[in-house]
């Protein structure tokens, strides 16, 4: 994990365990007396402490959006508490992308912003699809399973926060997609002898491309790391439109256009403020 990544890890934890007492919230660990705070939905089920309360509200109104709840994490070691063999959620943990993806977008007056609409670059699409399955071509007539963190409309978004870097992907993999080479340099992307590096966003504009949709990489503003990857691969985009149709958007950059009460939500839980 990249020194960013660790630092962010850290601060989002003490910001968590802030946030839980001064609003009495019940969390636990994902790692015994370690790792990042997990939150613990409130026993009516009608709030939950890593969730903005309108945002909680709508996810929990609408079925599609609720089972993105019960994506599970993974934790990769062995817990020893009384209570680890309770199923640990991803989206309970205070460093879960995609827990904050869901805040901003589930909010109900960020669907209509005109402001996020004009960041995005998009017009009001319909409401915003989570985990969509993008079916990228490969060869032989094959489709690709992988997910797209978020779609709306004609937009596609991959949420980063404090992943330690982009997945890598094997070699092999990547000359499977049916349009890898007319999409990329490939001699202009990071990669070692067997693999390429940032397979996450590779999917993604492969995914646009296939879709002839847009690709948006919303990430932190403290994570220059990410954001250079981001730019090699960008770089090493073939067709000019394509290019032109991705881009980048930290989340400092959307909290001001964002209502007020969510953003001292992100504040005061992320430390996310705008620019």
């Amino acid at each position: 994990m990249s020194g960013y990544a660790t630092q962010l890890r850290s601060d989002l934890t003490e910001r968590a365990v802030a946030y839980a007492q001064a609003n009495g919230h019940v969390t636990r660990r994902s790692n015994w007396e370690s790792g990042s705070v997990i939150f613990r939905p409130a026993f009516d089920n009608r709030s939950h402490g890593n969730f903005h309360p309108a945002s909680y509200r709508a996810i929990i109104a609408r079925p599609r959006w609720r089972r993105r709840l019960e994506k599970v994490l993974t934790v990769p070691e062995r817990l020893t508490r009384v209570d680890d063999d309770q199923r640990l959620c991803e989206l309970d943990s205070c460093c879960s992308s995609d827990a904050l993806l869901m805040n901003v977008f589930c909010h109900p007056q960020v669907a209509s912003s005109s402001a996020v609409q004009h960041l995005l670059a998009i017009e009001h699409e319909g409401l915003p699809l989570f985990g969509w399955r993008a079916r990228v071509p490969l060869k032989e007539g094959k489709l690709d399973r992988t997910e797209v963190d978020r779609r709306i409309g004609s937009l596609l978004v991959e949420s980063k926060l404090t992943e330690g870097s982009f997945e890598p992907g094997p070699a092999e993999r990547m000359n499977h997609y049916e349009r890898f080479t007319a999409v990329f340099r490939r001699s202009e992307l990071p990669r070692t002898r067997k693999q390429y590096g940032c397979y996450q966003l590779l999917r993604n504009v492969l995914a646009a491309d296939a879709h002839r949709a847009s690709f948006c990489l919303l990430t932190d503003a403290r994570r220059p790391d990410l954001i250079e990857s981001w730019f090699r691969v960008l770089a090493a985009i073939r067709p000019l439109e394509l290019r032109l149709r991705c881009k980048l958007l930290t989340w400092q950059e959307l909290a001001p256009a964002l209502p007020s009460t969510l953003q001292i939500f992100l504040d005061k839980k992320y430390g996310i403020v705008g620019h």
